[in-house]
């Protein structure tokens, strides 16, 4: 199985939770893949720290294989200049660069790096993509707003599986970086990926971004609202140990968190990647 992450520098630490947590819940060999790039404040991620990934996941099985790949001249070339100053980091686009390169497989898995996998999810790795370009779970509020209301069927972007070969050959990754850079939206590479895709819709569990359930297969920790006693949004991220526990009452990662700061043990500090 082929998992796909994107990002800078500042994600390393979700990378190698959402990886612990992927390896926990297969028997399957599985090759993470990890597109990176510089680009104005934004720091690519190091060689260094896709090493201390492989030797971790490779210890817990042999044919798991981890492939950094830095596309900072391809991003460069094409930056989303009309989002570049949003509140989404621009480096979240560079999934929209995933069909340019030569080493991305026909059928992968995009995960953001703030979701948790909680079991078992080879079935729907294993569905059957022929006619569609994308797969995901309706965005837990955006379902209400964007997209088609009745059918609500506008997507989260966190969780997506990729139909590499269609995608290549409509161009649909191409359309959507051209969006991004010429028009400036809500959450934009989700926003186009919504406009442009052929889609469909999969199970909640997928993506589940609200309250852990017992069928939760993906946990997505993204930003949610509360109302009382006051309206706020709320972001906690799966190493917030503490919030984790007292905020959101989660436990089922605890033997991922405690694998984690086991191995953070054995890192020097002065090592090129960061940790938070």
């Amino acid at each position: 199985m082929n998992i796909l992450f994107c990002g800078d520098k500042g994600v390393c630490e979700g990378i190698f939770l959402s990886a612990l947590s992927i390896c926990k819940n297969t028997k399957s060999d599985v090759k993470f893949y990890i597109l990176t790039a510089s680009v104005e404040d934004h720091e690519a991620i190091p060689q260094s720290f896709a090493d201390l990934l492989r030797d971790t996941v490779q210890e817990k099985r042999e044919g798991h294989k981890v492939i950094l790949l830095n596309i900072t001249e391809q991003f460069r070339g094409y930056l989303p200049l009309a989002n570049m100053g949003t509140r989404f980091t621009p480096l979240c686009m560079l999934r929209l660069f995933a069909d340019l390169i030569p080493e991305i497989p026909d059928k992968i898995l995009y995960l953001d790096t703030d979701v948790l996998c909680n079991a078992n999810f080879e079935d729907m790795y294993r569905m059957n993509l022929s006619d569609i370009d994308i797969a995901g779970v309706p965005d837990r509020y955006g379902k209400w707003f964007f997209g088609n209301i009745l059918k609500r069927d506008y997507l989260n972007s966190g969780v997506l599986l990729l139909n590499m070969e269609n995608i290549r050959k409509n161009g649909l990754f191409e359309k959507c970086r051209r969006m991004c850079r010429d028009k400036k939206m809500f959450m934009p590479d989700q926003s186009a990926l919504n406009k442009m895709a052929v889609k469909h819709k999969i199970s909640g569990r997928y993506n589940n971004q609200g309250k852990m359930k017992k069928d939760t297969v993906f946990k997505h920790f993204t930003t949610f609202f509360r109302f009382l006693p006051r309206f706020k949004a709320v972001t906690i991220k799966p190493w917030q140990v503490e919030k984790l526990h007292n905020e959101l009452k989660i436990y089922e990662f605890d033997d991922i968190l405690e694998e984690y700061k086991r191995s953070m043990k054995d890192v020097q500090r002065d090592t090129d990647f960061l940790y938070n």
